[in-house]
């Protein structure tokens, strides 16, 4: 059955009634689940989770953002101490789905930033990344595009064919960041969940198999130590890129 494809871009084939169907995947196997091992970058490590190990160092990275602006769109947090981060950690970021992990510095061998693979689903081969709290020692640093580069990498490299990203349809910069990513929207989940009392709309991006070669391209060059002046700045931007 030859592959084709409709007027707004969906593949399909023919099937023996006329009826147009999806392609099909003969080769296709489901994907084991994410290992808890450690991905290395260059600028920065990413590990499972660990309370007892990472929880200092994150803490006191979050309290350098002092007005709580990084927790507005989370469905938890600014935490009034550290008890009640402690407890929040507990509860939420030991399990297998989601499945935290922290962002370590390479530099300084500190906990910085916190992710996640969620929404794991082997038998439709999706898995999400998410839970993204990027302390201010993190952000807008090459280590935190690093991390979701080791994110996705894993992913796809395990036989995922989708990887999703989500956020709340109001936050201009979790948007800015998944297009600068590479990955594309998708649409807008109208009054999908209610967070913090609060009405949200979210806005849905993927990055499919098929691209991320390219992708995966864009961010090596981009990584690359020649891509940055000896000032640290960037030769090339990442967003142009992963530009479709």
């Amino acid at each position: 059955m030859a592959q084709r494809v409709d007027e707004t871009g969906l593949a399909y084939v023919v099937n023996a009634l006329g009826q147009r169907v999806g392609v099909p995947l003969p080769d296709w196997k489901r994907p084991e689940r994410p290992p808890r091992t450690v991905l290395e970058g260059r600028t920065c490590r990413v590990e499972p989770l660990d309370p007892a190990r990472h929880a200092d160092d994150l803490f006191a990275a979050n309290a350098r953002d002092a007005d709580g602006r990084g927790w507005t769109y989370l469905p938890y947090g600014p935490f009034a101490d550290r008890a009640a981060y402690d407890a929040w950690m507990s509860a939420t970021c030991c399990g297998d789905d989601p499945l935290f992990h922290a962002i370590v510095d390479a530099a300084t061998g500190r906990a910085v930033g916190v992710a996640s693979y969620l929404r794991i689903d082997s038998h439709a081969g999706s898995i999400e990344v998410g839970h993204l709290r990027f302390s201010p020692l993190l952000q807008r640093s090459v280590a935190s595009t690093e991390a979701m580069y080791l994110m996705l990498k894993r992913a796809f490299e395990l036989g995922y064919r989708r990887c999703e990203w989500k956020c709340d349809a109001l936050n201009a910069p979790s948007r800015a960041a998944a297009e600068r990513l590479g990955f594309t929207f998708e649409g807008i989940f109208r009054q999908a969940i209610v967070v913090k009392r609060r009405n949200r709309d979210t806005a849905w991006f993927s990055i499919l198999d098929g691209e991320w070669p390219r992708l995966d391209a864009a961010f090596r060059r981009w990584l690359d130590p020649a891509n940055f002046a000896a000032d640290g700045a960037q030769r090339s931007r990442l967003s142009q890129l992963t530009a479709r």
